[in-house]
């Protein structure tokens, strides 16, 4: 189906239909999660607008992957997600390195520049001192 999925972006009608659509059912490559995924798509944007995202859902496959597009459709589908932003961001998210966590480094002789936390007692006197100027006015 692959190839064909340039041709239904100008005839989205037409994948609903399509010979490919169902030799993908009948191999198992099409999950229900990607019909419940188009259903939302087409309640969210109507009939033909909503088939339009689908095929560009499918196109998504072309860069990261029959395999991942399954499992970012079916993650978008168990988040209540019916938008082609939720499985692009999905899809980008697994292919994403985790970050690894930072290991202390030591500062040694910095530790010479340790100084105390600065105190604010000494503003107390100028506190007073304004108290003072105030009840001579």
């Amino acid at each position: 189906m692959e190839h064909y999925l340039d041709v239904l972006l100008k005839k989205p009608g037409a994948l609903a239909g399509s010979t490919p659509l169902a030799q993908w059912r009948a191999q198992g490559r099409w999950p229900a999660s990607y019909d419940q995924f188009w259903a939302g798509l087409k309640q969210r944007q109507g009939k033909q607008q909503g088939t339009k995202a689908m095929i560009d859902v499918l196109l998504l496959a072309r860069e990261y992957g029959a395999l991942a597009l399954q499992q970012a459709v079916t993650r978008a589908v168990a988040f209540g997600g019916s938008d082609v932003g939720a499985v692009q961001l999905l899809l980008s998210a697994a292919r994403a390195q985790p970050r690894s966590t930072p290991e202390p480094v030591e500062i040694g002789v910095l530790r010479n520049y340790d100084r105390p936390p600065p105190t604010l007692s000494n503003y107390d006197q100028l506190l007073n001192f304004e108290r003072g100027a105030e009840t001579m006015q």
